[in-house]
Order: C-alpha cells, then structure tokens, then sequence
C-alpha cells in the first residue's frame, strides 16, 4: 500500500493474469493484463453488488477473453468493463485510474 489514496502493486502479471487487492474502504478491486495492457477495476458487479470471483484472482472465461461474475455469468469486455451478456447488459464496471512507473502499478482511489 502507498500513500493515503493509492495503492502499489509490482507490474509483473503475465498476460491474462490478474491480481486482486483490498481498497482503502474494505472493499476489492482487481487488475487484469490482457493483450499487453493493464487495467483496473472494483471488484463489484453492477447487477447484485456483489464481488465477481469466488476464488483469489479468478475474473477471466475460460477463453481467456472476458471478465466474467462468477456468480451468474455475465460478460464484460476487458478494455472498458462493459457487460455484453448477462443481467446487466448494458452496465459496466467501475474502472480505477491506473499508472505504470517503473516496474510498479500505481492504483489512484
């Protein structure tokens, strides 16, 4: 953890990999590399409010090409947490501001 307001985590995820960790509020978020970019979102589903894996650092299909709610299924694309499928088609995730500075990701909350 950094300074009050962000959080550091070591810039070393393979690609499809993803790393959660806890928000200053108790609550979780995640980032995901994929297809050579980092991003990061809450971990929170707009449909139930509820987190989306059940297991440490499980969000992807097993395609490897969607973030996925472990609960009912839906689908959002990794680039802009956006649900294609699923009760809250339509809705999207909440994305954190996200920086890489020298071999770390710095997550502004």
């Amino acid at each position: 953890m950094g300074d009050t307001g962000t959080i550091e985590l070591d810039d070393d995820l393979a690609d499809n990999e993803c790393r959660q960790f806890t928000l200053p509020d108790d609550s979780s978020g995640f980032v995901i590399r994929h297809r050579g970019h980092v991003y990061a979102y809450r971990n929170l589903c707009p449909h139930l409010g509820i987190e989306l894996n059940w297991l440490p650092d499980q969000f992807m299909d097993p395609d490897h090409c969607f973030i996925q709610c472990a609960n009912h299924g839906a689908l959002f694309t990794v680039d802009d947490g956006h649900c294609i499928a699923g009760p809250c088609a339509g809705d999207q995730l909440i994305p954190l501001a996200l920086e890489r500075n020298r071999g770390r990701l710095i997550i502004r909350v």
